[in-house]
């Protein structure tokens, strides 16, 4: 597991920086007419290769011992998982839909916290499909990113760009905590007095963990308690719409089962459909497919943005309602 990212603004590796190292602002999101970048990014003064360029010989990292780095890291770890073993709302799934929704609900309520759960170790996640360019049904204006406007759909030049440039802006928020290499393997509930379902958070284990449990003894897993889980799980992978087939075992919703592929009807269903399917858990992107009986979706991301989008505004009219009841 790598540490946190690090910004220094007087020392990087035992050199000294003659001033304080500034971020610059990039340009507003553009269009061109093409994917081979018409209205390229300027060039750009690299701070770094102005403070390294033609020292080498003479450069040498400051001295760390290896245990500090691992301290570094295990005591931000172990503290992040105190933090928010109490949480606001939990995101199950790291993928278009959930950045979504993570980007929006932090964005309008930086005081709420925000964990998201994700089962990859290694992202960006949900990069689309091996033709490399995402498709939307929607232009991405507010994550400042370069697209070819085709009239009906707009064109990044790679998903892997869209999607770290999401995750990048996701993870800038001092509310939201990204656990990745971790897996949700089970939901927390609450009776309620109509004897329903309320789901109170999520039981988590390391990823490596929950997929050995059939070969290995078991090993006791953590919990994060909020009154409001966000569910992307998608529907493919070992993972694949986990929530929904959990809730469909102990009888609190009944699975449809994705159909075969209707791009158009999939994209309207998965962006309609997204709402809160029990007391404290929304579900969002194309999980719902299993869950409603939806058709499977073309290699488009356009659905499962605006299903994010639509899954934060229900959290925000929700939340406070949720929160009274796991009081």
């Amino acid at each position: 597991m790598s540490p946190p990212s690090a910004i220094y603004q007087n020392e990087v590796h035992g050199f000294e920086v003659g001033g304080a190292v500034k971020a610059k602002t990039l340009p507003h999101a553009f269009k061109d007419n093409g994917l081979n970048g018409v209205n390229d990014l300027p060039a750009k003064d690299s701070v770094l290769l102005e403070t390294f360029a033609g020292k080498w010989d003479d450069f040498t990292f400051a001295p760390i011992r290896e245990s500090t780095v691992s301290r570094a890291m295990t005591r931000r770890y172990f503290s992040d998982l105190d933090t928010y073993a109490e949480s606001d709302v939990v995101i199950v799934g790291a993928g278009s839909a959930g950045l979504s929704a993570a980007y929006v609900l932090a964005k309008a309520r930086p005081d709420l916290k925000i964990a998201i759960i994700e089962h990859l170790s290694a992202l960006v996640v949900d990069v689309g499909s091996v033709d490399s360019c995402s498709v939307l049904c929607v232009p991405p204006d507010d994550l400042e990113v370069k697209y070819a406007d085709e009239g009906n759909y707009v064109v990044v030049h790679h998903a892997a760009y869209f999607m770290s440039t999401l995750l990048s802006k996701v993870l800038a928020f001092p509310n939201v905590k990204l656990f990745n290499a971790t897996a949700v393997e089970d939901l927390i509930t609450r009776p309620t007095s109509d004897n329903s379902v309320r789901i109170a958070g999520v039981v988590t284990n390391w990823t490596l963990v929950t997929l050995h449990h059939d070969d290995h003894s078991c090993m006791d897993p953590n919990t994060i308690n909020a009154p409001l889980v966000i569910s992307t799980t998608g529907h493919d992978g070992p993972f694949g719409a986990f929530s929904a087939k959990r809730l469909a075992g102990f009888g609190a919703v009944n699975l449809g089962g994705m159909r075969p592929l209707d791009m158009v009807t999939a994209e309207d269903a998965i962006v309609k459909g997204t709402r809160e399917v029990v007391k404290g858990l929304i579900m969002a992107g194309m999980e719902l497919s299993e869950l409603d009986g939806g058709n499977r979706m073309g290699p488009t991301f356009g659905a499962m943005v605006l299903s994010g989008l639509k899954a934060a505004e229900e959290a925000l009219n929700v939340w406070e309602q949720r929160k009274e009841e796991c009081a």
